[in-house]
């Protein structure tokens, strides 16, 4: 990349992505809804490979609830506790403030364009678009959540990443180092399914200028409620926090492939995921498999802080722990 550089110029790793892949995690067992339960946070965090070197149905009540309008920013702290129902299959947002929250893609609704970076407002519109489609496709469809493998979305990356590569191994032989669902939700089918077509979510895009380009910062939550395969009545609800960093490549400064993003950092949170399970999936835990484990809790609505500012590493840059979460 880098005409800017001067021809010929490439920086180290651009298309071979640095030789270990710096990600934290954290991991979190404990009460929900009012219990204590073994349920489980796990936060990943991701740099670009090469970044750093860039040339169902609602209940009558839930119709009630009036809904919040559209988040422009990240909020000074987390929502009020709200009724403590327990999600069942007739209101599976019963006493989450997502109740509040809107339906899937209606949530995910990016600035208005505007030249920067270098970029023209239509070059900056279509790379909100495509980070829109790309989060949309990554957390929200159907055949995705039910355990496919989100194609169209990952194509509005850029293919010289190693983004490719990442997911491929993943699906093949998922690790901590690389697991699928650090990139798009997918629940076991084997476990668990949606409860209902209603995804809540929850969060925000900016954009400003980059040394390459555009650079988005997207930072969403999504809220699944499941149910328990084999026609159990057991609901539950896991969520799922991800932050991005795409760039819009300024064709002028990079030799990116047009009309594509490049992924930059992106990190991920989820919470009730079955706490040491690594095998693609989303796996929640349901009420009957919970366990008594002490602690205050880590409430997973709370979108106050910043994901890169929580959970410390360790020397192989990962760190993984198990703590409580306050709700589900």
């Amino acid at each position: 990349m880098g005409r800017g550089q001067g021809d010929g110029w490439e920086p180290e790793g651009w298309r071979t992505g640095p030789e270990w892949d710096k990600r934290r995690s954290r991991r979190w067992l404990g009460p929900a809804a009012g219990v204590v339960a073994a349920v489980a946070t796990v936060l990943v965090m991701r740099p670009s490979l090469i970044t750093d070197r860039f040339p169902g149905a609602e209940s009558p009540a839930a119709a009630e609830v009036t809904p919040l309008p559209a988040e422009t920013e990240r909020p000074t702290e987390a929502p009020p506790r709200v009724d403590p129902d327990r999600p069942t299959r007739e209101d599976p947002f019963a006493g989450s403030p997502a109740k509040q929250w809107a339906d899937g893609a209606e949530g995910i609704e990016p600035p208005e364009a505007e030249a920067v970076g270098g970029l023209s407002a239509e070059q900056v519109a279509e790379g909100l678009e495509l980070a829109r489609e790309f989060l949309i496709g990554t957390n929200l469809d159907p055949e995705v959540l039910a355990g496919a493998v989100p194609e169209d979305a990952l194509t509005a990356l850029d293919p010289m990443s190693d983004m490719g590569d990442f997911v491929a191994d993943g699906l093949a032989e998922p690790s901590i180092e690389q697991n699928p669902v650090d990139v798009f939700t997918r629940i076991n089918p084997e476990r668990a399914e949606l409860l209902g077509e209603v995804v809540k979510v929850r969060g925000h895009m900016s954009v400003e200028a980059g040394e390459y380009g555009a650079d988005i910062h997207a930072d969403y939550t999504f809220v699944y409620p499941v149910v328990a395969v084999g026609g159990s009545d057991e609901v539950t609800r896991s969520v799922v926090r991800r932050t991005w960093v795409f760039t819009v490549p300024d064709p002028a400064r990079t030799d990116a492939t047009p009309h594509t993003l490049w992924p930059g950092l992106w990190m991920a949170e989820r919470s009730n995921d079955s706490c040491g399970v690594t095998d693609g999936y989303l796996n929640p835990e349901f009420p009957s498999e919970w366990k008594p484990i002490p602690g205050s809790g880590v409430d997973p609505y709370d979108r106050s802080g910043s994901l890169e500012e929580e959970g410390g590493q360790e020397e192989d840059g990962r760190a993984a722990s198990c703590s409580p979460l306050s709700r589900i």
